[in-house]
């Protein structure tokens, strides 16, 4: 199995990108794995920005519809999408100005992870950082 992103590079974007991840897929559905994960990026110090359609305040922080409408820089775009819709989002990232792309587990898109890391943006896909970032202790 390829691996898109290598242990420096799930490093550096938990510790060093910056801490306001837009998390897309994130809505007020506590049993998704989107919900769980934005927990964790929270308690540890990550400001989490939920990206959904319903644009839902979640875990204290308001919603936006897209990534367009965040009126702040954002640091990293977490995707919680399905694969088929993941590469429109990295690209809407690029566009947003983020600084890093994150796929979670089974989300894979390999021309937008290439388109990606084109344009400059560090990128992980088919990871999780509610995983990874216990492990950086």
């Amino acid at each position: 199995m390829t691996s898109y992103g290598d242990d420096a590079t799930v490093r550096e974007i938990l510790t060093g990108t910056g801490d306001t991840w837009a998390v897309v897929g994130l809505s007020g559905n506590t049993a998704r794995a989107a919900y769980g994960v934005a927990g964790v990026l929270q308690r540890y110090g990550k400001r989490v920005v939920p990206v959904h359609p319903k644009a839902e305040t979640v875990l204290g922080e308001p919603g936006y519809a897209s990534l367009a409408e965040i009126p702040f820089p954002v640091d990293v775009v977490d995707v919680f999408v399905n694969s088929t819709l993941a590469g429109e989002v990295a690209d809407q990232a690029v566009a947003a100005g983020a600084k890093a792309v994150w796929f979670q587990l089974g989300v894979v898109d390999e021309a937008a992870y290439a388109r990606t890391r084109t344009a400059g943006l560090a990128m992980v896909m088919d990871r999780c950082p509610a995983i990874e970032i216990p492990r950086l202790g």
